[in-house]
Order: C-alpha cells, then sequence, then structure tokens
C-alpha cells in the first residue's frame, strides 16, 4: 500500500522517467533494426562473413552492461558526451544486434528454394525478389527478434542510470542508496510491467504483419512469445 501511495504522489515525476526510458530503448532499439536488418541480409550471401559477423554479435553480448558503459565513457568524452543519453543508447544498440542479425539471417539463409525458383522464373529480379517474396515471409522471424530486443533493453536501460541516462532505473538506485523499499518496488514493478506491455504490443504487431497464410491462432501467438517462429529456421542457424 506504501509503494501504491508513493506512485500516486510521485506520478508526474514517475511519468517523466516512464517518457525517458521509452525513449532510451527505441533509439537504441530503432537504430539497431536498420542496421541490423540490412547487414543481416547482406550476410546470406557470404558464410565466411556471416561467421564473423554473428560471432561478433555474441561477444558484445557477453559484455556486462556496466563494464560496456565504463568503456564507452572515455570515448565519448572525447566529444563532450562521455555521460548521459548518448552512451547508454549506444549501448543498447550494440545489445540488440544480436538478435536481430541472428532473426535475420535465419529467416533469409531457410526460405524454401522453391519459392527463390519460382520468383526467378517469373522474371523478378533480386531486389524484386528480396521485397516481394523474401521478405514478407522473412518479416515475423525479424519481429521476434525484435521482441527479444525490446524486451531486454527495458531491463538494461535501468542500468543507463548510473551514467546518468535517467529513466526509471533512478527509481531503483534511489531506492537503493536511501534504503527506501518504496521506490525500488515502484521501479522494478514499473520495468516489469512495461516490458510485458511493450511485449504484447510487439506480439500483435507481429501477427498483423504475418502474411494470413502463416497466422497462428492469435491467442496461443500473444502469449507464446516468438514460440511459433523459433522453430527449425532458428535452431538451424544457430546449429551454424
Amino acid at each position: 500500500m506504501d509503494t501504491l501511495v508513493f506512485v500516486w504522489n510521485n506520478a508526474a515525476s514517475i511519468g517523466h522517467m516512464l517518457v525517458d526510458h521509452v525513449l532510451l530503448v527505441l533509439a537504441g532499439v530503432g537504430c539497431a533494426i536498420v542496421t541490423g536488418v540490412a547487414l543481416g541480409i547482406v550476410i546470406t550471401l557470404n558464410e565466411r562473413l556471416a561467421r564473423v559477423v554473428l560471432y561478433t554479435a555474441a561477444m558484445l553480448m557477453t559484455i556486462p552492461s556496466i563494464a560496456l558503459f565504463g568503456l564507452l565513457i572515455p570515448v565519448l568524452s572525447l566529444i563532450g558526451q562521455g555521460i548521459g543519453f548518448l552512451p547508454a543508447a549506444i549501448a543498447l544498440f550494440l545489445y540488440s544486434q544480436l538478435p536481430i542479425l541472428r532473426n535475420t539471417y535465419a529467416a533469409i539463409r531457410n526460405l524454401d528454394p522453391a519459392l527463390r525458383e519460382a520468383a526467378l522464373g517469373m522474371g523478378m529480379t533480386p531486389w524484386q525478389r528480396l521485397y516481394r517474396v523474401e521478405m514478407p515471409i522473412a518479416v515475423p522471424i525479424i519481429m521476434a527478434g525484435v521482441r527479444m530486443a525490446v524486451v531486454m533493453n527495458i531491463g538494461i536501460a535501468a542500468i543507463a542510470t548510473y551514467i546518468g541516462a535517467g529513466g526509471l532505473g533512478r527509481l531503483i538506485s534511489r531506492g537503493l542508496s536511501q534504503s527506501d523499499p518504496r521506490q525500488l518496488v515502484a521501479g522494478a514493478v514499473i520495468v516489469a510491467l512495461l516490458a510485458i506491455l511493450a511485449d504484447l504490443g510487439l506480439a500483435t504487431l507481429q501477427w498483423r504483419l504475418t502474411p494470413q497464410g502463416m497466422r497462428p491462432r492469435r491467442a496461443r501467438f500473444l502469449w507464446r512469445r516468438g514460440a511459433p517462429f523459433t522453430s527449425t529456421a532458428v535452431q538451424s542457424a544457430e546449429a551454424r
């Protein structure tokens, strides 16, 4: 009850933290979608390049977030942006690469060869085949990677408060420093709810972007995040 009263009395400031948190995640993941999808398509053309890129992205995921923030601070200090929004957004951008890259690569590489041959027989150019055949089928799998990146980075963005990026992590850090369980619980619960709502919203978008012939039942799809699309396509790509 004390936590609810605290949230009610501080709704305006918590609202500002929530907006900052969402903008930070949107900036990091939004840029990662553009580069990750493009690079994921490119590496389908070269198996050796694909291994290098995917291994590099996997190595970035193993770096603890605090350590990555610490590595970015001296580099960005050269341009006067050592702390704050920019290093946090860059860190989230880097952490988003692996799920988006891997899902894009898996979706394009494991497309039925018969579909490519049919598109070629219809006289489509490589760009037309990519735009009209490959991408519509790959979009659901790519969106599953985007969902993973968003949910993961909503949690990581809370740690970015320690480098002055703001967001909901301020509630958690202040709760720890002031031994105030109200702020600690409020921050943790709001971050968790934000992740759940983002996942459900993106699940709906993923379902709508899926071609009608490939759509699963909606209720089952929403509650089993990524389940319809983490099948043999992703598994075979990981095996590589």
